[in-house]
């Protein structure tokens, strides 16, 4: 059984910080290895792009292909957590980094030697299908770690920025390589990446939750996570932020390349990065008194309407400000989906959860590379920026609409915050 670090209170009776969490015995021994396993998340969509555009001449084939990886991803992610529940994430880990890597290098291979295109989507499915659920993972291992103390609410903040992190760093990354040494090196990089990173992970046999028996009463009580109404509200919500981040990747990589200076692309994603990861930072360390659900809405509101002047803006300096707000905006509006996660899911569900929200950014991002690239293709440059603003406004009415399902259940049942498990139930 994994030791469990329990901390029932802080000095003077502060609210925990990220210092204090930081120091929790055994903490760095998943948090190294998972922050490095958990970047070919975000580096796979715009390394596919980048590379395949560069082979094909074509942003409407480069984000078809994308796109499949990111809907493989997005189907598959929500079952490897399942699987990770009921096996252990070691066994889900050991062949799906081998798998994982293998494919994406064969997905190289096939678009620097001109392979057919129809043969590229056949190595996009299983790359996308095998890659890690490493953000999920890390934050079972923290309830293992934290079971039962205040520490719990920092934490889940903490991995929302980490996540944060994940989503600026790893496209920016995969850009200054694919740009800057060679465009087979994103993916390259991403598959190296996932196979060292996710072993380390894997190798951290201590800090994982323990394998729950699958007797009769166990299956009676487990829901699944998507028949709670506010998932499903969540995952429309982060399908639009998924939405922000193909389009951008896209179109900015299309507005660089049209006005001759195809290195800007990455300083424009780095000025859209920096608003990301300060915003998350400081949303992260707020210690909240308005409820989440309306926090979540004036995020959104304010993501959407940042979004929907992307497409008029008609210099590298006006996009680079609109760039930095919408930055700003998104952090605060996953962070406060993630953290709804906590209040409006049954314990024993919340690892599919995330997964969900996870797998959706991924089918969201997956869907705008190929909006936006046919765009891009088809009408004027920068024609791709009306994708980000046509999902964040969607998702945003349908936020609103439903806004009532986000609503944590009734102040009859505990339920507690942060990472969040009721004591002294395990942590799935």
């Amino acid at each position: 059984m994994p030791k469990k670090d329990t901390v029932t209170d802080t000095p003077g009776g502060e609210r925990p910080g990220y210092g204090q969490l930081l120091r929790t015995r055994g903490a760095w021994t998943f948090l190294l290895p998972g922050f490095a396993a958990r970047q070919p998340f975000a580096m796979l969509t715009i390394s596919i792009v980048l590379l395949v555009q560069h082979t094909t001449g074509s942003y409407g084939t480069a984000g078809a292909v994308s796109a499949a990886t990111g809907v493989s991803m997005a189907l598959f992610a929500p079952y490897s957590g399942k699987l990770a529940d009921r096996f252990g994430q070691r066994a889900v880990l050991l062949p799906g980094v081998l798998v994982h890597a293998a494919s994406g290098l064969a997905l190289t291979v096939l678009a620097l030697s001109g392979a057919p295109t129809w043969t590229l989507f056949i190595a996009a499915v299983p790359t996308g299908a095998s890659t890690p659920q490493i953000g999920p993972m890390v934050r079972a291992r923290w309830g293992v770690k934290l079971q039962g103390s205040p520490l719990m609410q920092t934490a889940a903040a903490f991995e929302s920025v980490t996540d944060e992190f994940t989503f600026v760093l790893g496209p920016l990354f995969a850009t200054a390589l694919c740009t800057g040494v060679d465009p087979a090196a994103g993916l390259i990089t991403e598959a190296a990446l996932t196979l060292v990173g996710g072993l380390l992970f894997a190798a951290q046999k201590g800090t994982q939750p323990s394998v729950k028996p699958l007797d009769g009463h166990a299956r009676v009580e487990h829901v699944s996570a998507l028949r709670v109404p506010g998932v499903r509200v969540l995952i429309v919500t982060f399908l639009g932020i998924g939405s922000v981040f193909g389009g951008m990747q896209v179109s900015l990589a299309a507005y660089s390349e049209a006005i001759g200076e195809p290195g800007l692309n990455g300083v424009l994603y780095g000025v859209f990065a920096a608003g990301n990861m300060l915003s998350g930072i400081v949303c992260g360390a707020i210690a909240w008194k308005v409820a989440p659900q309306r926090r979540l809405l004036v995020a959104y509101t304010a993501l959407a309407l940042t979004a929907s002047g992307l497409w008029a803006a008609q210099s590298v300096l006006l996009l680079a400000g609109l760039g930095l707000l919408v930055g700003v905006c998104i952090a605060p509006a996953l962070i406060t989906g993630y953290t709804l996660v906590e209040s409006i899911v049954p314990t024993h569900s919340r690892t599919e959860a995330f997964t969900w929200l996870t797998g959706a950014v991924a089918l969201g991002q997956a869907a705008a590379v190929t909006v936006a690239g046919q765009l891009e293709d088809r009408f004027w440059d920068g024609a791709g920026f009306l994708v980000p603003m046509g999902g964040t406004v969607l998702a945003l009415g349908t936020m609103f609409l439903l806004r009532t399902r986000l609503v944590p259940p009734s102040q009859g049942r505990t339920v507690a915050r942060g990472v969040g498990h009721r004591v002294p139930v395990a942590v799935d």
